[in-house]
């Protein structure tokens, strides 16, 4: 089956099982784009994987299974290179694919190279020059595949820190749709491009916190609290009554063990929330915002600690602080 969905993708499992060197390592490359066709094949392929480990395991003691190991083995390693792309995902690994010298588009910091969680500088990144390398490259389907793992995993984080950010995930979802309803050039050329453009959008957002003055955590805060149209002093009072909220939130969750779990203890949290936000001292300006306005906004803060703050501090933002 596996090899069957391979050889009609003209990416022979074969070719694998009997060359080795350089040979080897370019089949297994163009099994991994044939793999990689769009998300269905890609699912499809690692499904049928699944199951040919199964059935080998609960084969091992049958006379005979040996025979086919070799095809076992190089299942094995087409799969196993498809999970370590995963892994691996960010964008340093990205533009490695697609060109040799990543100092000719990016200034990086040496000792920062290899840190976990640390990632070059966007701005920095040459995205014309990764353009003209995406044209020519012969394996776009791996590329885009190593794009898309790499941008749902920052999704993942950013929208964890900040409920409000779904549109993006919105957003990044009408981009995969499209790349999943045909597969030409142009189509996976327009992908690439609306990708790129995708990451920018991210590393913007991932760095506003810095640029509003804030902390993403009391970012988050501040922007369930805000409202549209707001003015430069306006938007300080309500940055202001976001850092101390939250400082009010974290120093009573301190002394609250599983708060979720317990009614009186999440209902003592929502009472804290609204009156702080009602409080004439130390809530939301009484000019902008009504009572209705202020519940809403007590329970969109709630429900955002609620599953933000299973501990204190929060395990969301603990790679921002670090």
């Amino acid at each position: 089956m596996v090899s069957d969905f391979l050889s009609e993708r003209k990416a022979p499992l074969d070719v694998i099982i009997n060359t080795s060197g350089f040979e080897r390592n370019k089949a297994i490359v163009a099994a991994k784009e044939a793999v990689n066709e769009n998300d269905e094949t890609r699912k499809k392929f690692e499904v049928m994987c699944r199951e040919v480990f199964i059935k080998f395991k609960a084969c091992l003691t049958i006379p005979g299974v040996n025979a086919y190991r070799h095809q076992y083995n190089a299942i094995n390693i087409i799969y196993k290179s498809l999970q370590k792309d995963i892994e691996q995902a960010d964008i340093s690994d990205i533009i490695k694919q697609l060109h040799e010298i990543i100092n000719e588009s990016i200034v990086a910091k040496p000792d920062k190279y290899k840190e976990p969680n640390k990632t070059y500088d966007i701005s920095k990144i040459d995205f014309n020059r990764l353009r003209s390398e995406f044209e020519h490259s012969k394996t776009k389907n791996t590329t885009v595949q190593s794009l898309k793992s790499m941008i749902e995993k920052k999704l993942e984080q950013l929208i964890q820190r900040n409920p409000l950010r779904t549109d993006f995930q919105e957003h990044y979802e009408k981009i995969i749709d499209e790349y999943n309803k045909e597969k030409d050039r142009q189509n996976i050329e327009a992908t690439f491009e609306a990708l790129l453009k995708f990451v920018q959008e991210l590393d913007e957002e991932e760095g506003r916190a810095v640029r509003e003055g804030l902390d993403e955590e009391t970012l988050a805060i501040y922007d369930l609290l805000a409202k549209p149209d707001l003015k430069p002093q306006e938007i300080q009072k309500i940055k202001k009554v976001a850092k101390e909220l939250l400082k009010t939130l974290k120093e009573k969750l301190k002394g609250l063990y599983k708060f979720q779990d317990k009614e009186p203890t999440r209902d003592a949290v929502k009472v804290l929330i609204r009156n702080f936000l009602w409080d004439e001292k130390t809530g939301l300006p009484v000019d902008l915002y009504t009572q209705n306005d202020v519940y809403k906004k007590a329970e969109a803060v709630f429900y955002h600690v609620f599953r933000a703050y299973p501990t204190v501090p929060s395990p969301y933002y603990a790679s921002v602080a670090s």
